[in-house]
């Protein structure tokens, strides 16, 4: 009786022990997207920079213009960027001063300027940045650690790769949320050069080929 109590427990060891195996190859398994619509996409942020420029009856002095032009040049303003102008005065000649300024940089002023901290002292004007980034949260994603996928689910890092380099590789990330309007000209005389360097471009088989010789290469 001992014998097969011990041949019992053995076998219930082993048994456990196979049980215990198999669940660690099951964990950490796919995730439970069985749809190709990847769950890692873009998250847009907008930070908002101000800087405090003196403005008088007259609008902004030459030496605060200055100033502001080399605030621009610290900030490394870019295609993607946003200026406001936050005036308790709707002052026309301030904000036609300050658009002279951004216009340098080929920038236009925005209305409707974001809420910003603190309130604007008198006499004072706020200049505002708004400045947006993309980004795809938690990517590159290897929590996986098995190749079981019983729910027939997609990769824990799908969709990190294209959308990732998309976020990466975007002039203005304010596209990705609500898309871009032109008129379509510039597109449409891009495409018109291309095609015609195509039809211009004489066939290859309008010359004779070339001889070569097997044997020297020329």
């Amino acid at each position: 009786m001992r014998i097969m109590n011990t041949r019992k427990t053995l076998a219930s060891a082993l048994s456990l022990g196979l049980v215990v195996a198999l669940g660690g190859c099951g964990g950490g398994g796919f995730s439970g997207n069985g749809t190709l619509e990847s769950v890692r996409q873009p998250v847009v942020t907008t930070s908002s920079f101000t800087l405090d420029v003196a403005a008088g009856p007259g609008g902004v002095s030459i030496p605060e213009q200055r100033r502001l032009s080399g605030w621009f040049d610290a900030m490394a303003l870019r295609y993607g960027d946003r200026i406001y102008i936050d005036d308790p005065l709707k002052s026309a000649g301030t904000r036609s001063a300050i658009e002279g300024v951004a216009g340098r940089y080929g920038m236009l002023v925005g209305d409707d300027a974001p809420l910003t901290q603190g309130e604007v002292a008198p006499g004072v004007v706020r200049v505002i940045i708004a400045r947006s980034s993309a980004t795809v949260p938690d990517c590159p994603n290897w929590s996986q650690n098995s190749d079981a996928n019983l729910t027939n689910g997609t990769n824990a890092s799908y969709g990190c790769a294209v959308n990732s380099n998309m976020a990466a590789m975007v002039a203005d990330p304010q596209h990705l949320i609500q898309g871009a309007t032109g008129t379509g000209v510039t597109t449409v005389m891009s495409s018109i050069k291309a095609i015609e360097s195509y039809r211009e471009a004489s066939p290859t088989g309008e010359k004779n080929l070339k001889k070569q010789s097997t044997l020297t290469g020329k």
